[in-house]
């Protein structure tokens, strides 16, 4: 019997296919991951046979791998038997009481590297592989199981070393022509130069307060700076990541956790320092609470922009750097002049 070819699905292809297995439309599933790695050339018995019937029907004949016997109660998968326990077995004994009743199994749509890793946690030869009504599709073999983890060690170090299939988006976006670089570039621009107006308009809003106590603008341009730059930080880490196929939800956390330290220890460093040159303990005050209100903030739309960008096919690399800095001045600007108009007074 000649091997499917593996084949790798991206999310949506994946959950619509689920959706085709759940609506009875079963030859889809066969073009899926783990599916596409299953073979049905192996011995099958019933739960009813005996050890001796199940041998008597494999001798003389030839299977694509023995490794494991599927087990099946009309069409769907009652058990399996490993070979070497089949042959230790009494040949008068049924072959339910020498199979495993609950084996590892992975569902046809699953991602072939997780079914790999199903397989070797639970110390088996082989994995069967079943759909929604765990109605048995064939069995993964130990040669196809070596060679979807090699396949797997393979793709992670080509990510490793930036030529996997995934970064030609990256590859291209750094050869492409002059015109095309500012066909995908420009707009974003644009949308930042309308923010520049933006806070041009809410430092207008706030001009009172300024003219009331001038040393409240010194720091607008640190407080910025400090945003932007833990923002940068954040956002050159995420779109590291999701080149090399790291998800969203394994970043969130330690990113936003970190932001809030970063924010916690700046502002603490600030405000000595501030009352010590200005001796303003009002404007210490305001600056250090946002700094550390802006750069948390600036952590989560750092990571949040990124991943939209990612969503809707754009290029991270072009769009979220520009947006992500234009909100990340706004917001820093917005809640500094909003603080020092309370604390200040």
């Amino acid at each position: 019997m000649r091997w499917t070819a593996p084949m790798r699905i991206d999310h949506a292809t994946s959950h619509r296919l689920e959706q085709q297995d759940d609506a009875g439309d079963h030859p889809a599933i066969l073009l899926t991951t783990a599916a596409a790695h299953a073979c049905r050339d192996v011995p099958t018995a019933a739960p009813g046979d005996t050890v001796e019937q199940v041998l008597a029907r494999i001798r003389g004949r030839r299977f694509a791998s023995v490794a494991i016997i599927a087990v099946c109660d009309g069409p769907r998968l009652a058990g399996i038997v490993a070979v070497e326990n089949l042959l230790a077995a009494d040949p008068r004994s049924l072959i339910e009481t020498v199979m495993d009743a609950d084996p590892p199994t992975v569902t046809g749509h699953e991602d072939q590297e997780r079914a790999v890793w199903q397989a070797l946690r639970h110390n088996e030869a082989g994995l069967a592989v079943v759909d929604a009504e765990r109605r048995w599709l064939g069995v993964i073999a130990p040669q196809r199981l070596l060679a979807v983890l090699l396949e797997e060690h393979d793709e992670d170090i080509a990510r490793l070393s930036g030529y996997l299939t995934s970064t030609r988006g990256a590859r291209k976006a750094s050869t492409e022509p002059i015109g095309r670089r500012l066909w995908h570039r420009l707009p974003w621009l644009l949308v930042g130069l309308v923010g520049a107006m933006f806070a041009a308009g809410i430092m207008d809003a706030f001009q009172s307060q300024l003219e009331k106590q001038v040393l409240v603008a010194f720091f607008i341009p640190g407080i910025v700076y400090l945003a932007d730059a833990v923002g940068t930080q954040t956002e050159a880490l995420v779109i590291r990541g999701l080149s090399v196929g790291v998800g969203i939800r394994r970043i969130v956390w330690r990113e936003a956790v970190t932001g809030l330290l970063i924010g916690c220890l700046v502002a603490g460093l600030t405000f000595p320092v501030t009352v010590l040159f200005w001796h303003d303990a009002a404007v210490s005050t305001a600056v250090s609470l946002s700094l550390f209100t802006a750069c948390s903030a600036a952590a989560v739309v750092a990571m949040l922009l990124p991943w939209l960008f990612g969503k809707v096919g754009a290029d991270p690399a072009f769009g979220s750097g520009p947006l992500a800095t234009i909100v990340q001045d706004l917001l820093s600007i917005v809640v500094y002049l909003a603080v020092s108009t309370v604390v200040v007074g």
